[in-house]
């Protein structure tokens, strides 16, 4: 039997396998971003002021500040504080999100006749598959956001929070449950869709408007400039929620497991507005865009075409899943 014929028996394990495999590589190349990300949304809420810092923490302004800092102060190894979890995150989500999404395109929402699947079914379909793999994802989630912010509480003159992943799992169950794990999910399913809505449609609406309006062909240099369009309007969307995700999951918890800084994602998302003005609601907002120019946070590769040099070629794990794909069929 040929690897081809054998992979074609398993196709949503092989897909599986390789999506894991690539978002693996993915998530090492770009988390110091997501680790930049992290810092500055915490930054400015105040928490150590009013739950026992003892250290005025150091104060970044903007993405280069904040990664010189880390390197400087904590070592050039901090920018991967937390990428264990982030991976497992990743391989949850990406893999929940595909299944998901198959299943609601050849089961649920359906092709056309011709047999065509429209993009504004593609839009609903990755909405809804983007969420429900976030959901199923958002325990590590959790744990990655605090293993992050280990480095700044060292600085803050607080004691460490957790010791690696399965003491953080341990300790959250613990203290509230296996309902604390799911701590911020909300904000972190609305990001979630958010995200698949905006780097979807747009991606299609710049690269067919490129098609038809100007002499840029259908290569690599379209899909690139279409990825960067719709990085930018996800990470517009996305941004917002993804901040009050971040500070719902790392704010100070008492032994019941309940918040002591927010009572819900609502008065989070408040609080951070009347105390620091709209604008909070965006700080981590260009490593967050750059990570999703690079790391294909949206579906975009499940709804076109399979060949890289026909789809979101500006992503990292398009790149790695093609790869990896030629590899285990022995192409």
């Amino acid at each position: 039997m040929s690897p081809v014929q054998e992979n074609s028996r398993w196709p949503r394990v092989s897909k599986f396998t390789l999506s894991a495999c690539a978002a693996t590589v993915a998530e090492l190349v770009t988390f110091p971003l997501d680790l930049i990300k992290t810092r500055l949304q915490i930054q400015g809420e105040g928490s150590s002021q009013q739950h026992g810092g003892n250290v005025q923490p150091p104060k970044y302004r903007g993405m280069l500040s904040t990664a010189l800092g880390i390197v400087r102060e904590e070592g050039p190894l901090k920018l991967w504080q937390g990428v264990t979890p982030a991976i497992y995150r990743h391989i949850v989500y990406s893999g929940g999100r595909m299944l998901a999404y198959e299943q609601l395109r050849e089961s649920v929402l359906g092709r056309s006749e011709d047999g065509v699947f429209p993009v504004w079914k593609a839009v609903i379909g990755s909405m809804i598959s983007g969420a429900l793999g976030q959901f199923i994802a958002s325990p590590t989630d959790l744990v990655k956001v605090q293993m992050q912010m280990e480095g700044r509480r060292r600085l803050e003159g607080k004691p460490p929070r957790v010791h690696g992943v399965y003491h953080a799992f341990t300790k959250i169950v613990a203290e509230g449950g296996i309902r604390g794990l799911w701590a911020g999910w909300v904000p972190n399913v609305q990001r979630a869709a958010l995200v698949n809505l905006g780097d979807l449609m747009t991606y299609d609406t710049v690269k067919h408007f490129l098609l038809r309006n100007t002499s840029i062909p259908d290569n690599s240099i379209c899909h690139g400039l279409a990825s960067i369009c719709s990085g930018l309007v996800a990470a517009i969307m996305g941004t917002p929620a993804d901040v009050v995700k971040t500070r719902v999951m790392n704010q100070p918890r008492d032994s019941n497991g309940r918040g002591l800084l927010y009572k819900s994602s609502t008065d989070c998302l408040v609080q951070s507005v009347r105390k620091e003005g709209f604008f909070s609601l965006y700080k981590g907002f260009l490593p967050t865009w750059f990570r999703m120019g690079s790391n294909d946070e949206s579906l975009t590769s499940q709804v076109l075409p399979e060949e890289p040099e026909t789809r979101f070629d500006f992503s990292w794990k398009a790149k790695w899943h093609f790869t990896l794909r030629k590899y285990i069929q022995g192409v």
